[in-house]
């Protein structure tokens, strides 16, 4: 991809989505970084999935958006920087450059399988946005009720920690923090259908607008602190 560093999207509504999902994962971290793979069509174009970490508490939470592509299209495979990433997107041609590869992340050397997704079931989606809307309402009120000089980030951290491990009563096998993730990034939308994955030590929850994978059993930048939604 080097020798051809700009992909073409499908439409300007792909560059805008691409758009509004780095920019959600810039929130969390400005000096984010994604995995990007692209994948050739068979009969032209293609899709670049993208990968970001959400940093959501002990467990790393990844999420995954697809774009068309359109025109020529050659395999490729890098890690970058999300906010130069963005900066490229040039959302009324439909069109992106590729920056300069970065070294990646430690958890950016290891994504979730393609393969061997067994399924868990169809949670609706009020439910799920349901409790978490519960959960967060939950975080902030015991959150102002520690006393200010007992407020520390390692307690804060703490009480998210146990909150979002508490599994998702919408859909056996899921902790909230995957809905949360979901919802941080703005995959939960009313009305849409979602379904859920186990493949291994992964869990999954797709969306029509992306995914998010949760590596159960500790995963690469386990302990790094959370950021609850808001």
């Amino acid at each position: 991809m080097t020798a051809n560093p700009r992909l073409d999207l499908a439409d300007q509504g792909e560059a805008a989505d691409l758009a509004a999902f780095l920019g959600r994962l810039l929130r969390f971290d400005r000096a984010a970084a994604v995995r990007l793979q692209a994948v050739p069509g068979a009969d032209g174009g293609g899709v670049l999935a993208v990968f970001g970490r959400l940093p959501l508490g002990g467990s790393a939470v990844l999420a995954l958006r697809t774009v068309r592509l359109a025109g020529e299209v050659a395999a490729a495979d890098l890690t970058v920087s999300a906010g130069q990433l963005l900066e490229s997107v040039d959302e009324p041609g439909a069109r992106l450059t590729l920056p300069a590869p970065v070294t990646g992340p430690s958890w950016a050397g290891l994504l979730p399988p393609r393969s061997g997704w067994q399924p868990l079931g169809q949670p609706p989606v009020d439910l799920v946005m349901d409790e978490v809307r519960a959960a967060v309402a939950e975080f902030k009120r015991r959150t102002a009720e520690v006393p200010e000089h007992h407020r520390s980030r390692e307690v804060v951290d703490a009480l998210a920690d146990e909150i979002w491990s508490r599994p998702l009563g919408a859909v056996e096998g899921l902790p909230l923090r995957v809905a949360h993730a979901a919802h941080a990034i703005g995959f939960l939308r009313p009305g849409v259908p979602l379904q859920a994955h186990r493949a291994g030590p992964w869990l999954r929850l797709d969306a029509p607008a992306g995914s998010v994978a949760l590596r159960t059993g500790g995963a690469p930048g386990a302990g790094l602190g959370l950021s609850p939604l808001r």
